[in-house]
């Protein structure tokens, strides 16, 4: 698979998480994915998944970096969003904030198997 096969699949994947279209999820996520070395499966990832739209209903990922090379990407992806209550244990309570999660991936079989992702939390607590 090419850089460009891979970041297509990621944008594909990315749409897929801003539609919240959760029956495509297996199209782009494997059965076995595991976050942050904690394994999820796919239900659990899609889960995780859920309850952040739950949390932050007008949460919308835009990809501001991404860099392909296979089977790995990095991306920095960019939110500007309100979440509704607590987020990452902060009282953001509806204030808009904006801020930026770096994320690589690992695919396998065409699909995320693995990610690590950090969330600039220090961002948000300045905006607070």
């Amino acid at each position: 698979m090419t850089g460009s096969d891979l970041a297509e699949i990621y944008r594909n994947y990315i749409a897929c998480l801003n539609r919240q279209d959760w029956p495509a999820l297996g199209q782009f996520v494997h059965d076995d994915v595991a976050h942050n070395a904690r394994p999820f499966g796919l239900s659990g990832y899609r889960a995780m998944l859920e309850q952040d739209f739950r949390e932050i209903p007008d949460l919308h990922f835009n990809i501001e970096l991404l860099v392909c090379n296979p089977p790995q990407i990095a991306s920095r992806l960019k939110f500007d969003c309100t979440p509704v209550g607590k987020f990452l244990g902060l009282d953001v309570n509806g204030k808009r904030v904006s801020f930026c999660e770096n994320v690589f991936y690992e695919f396998r079989d065409g699909k995320i198997r693995h990610v690590w992702s950090i969330i600039d939390k220090p961002a948000i607590e300045v905006q607070l």
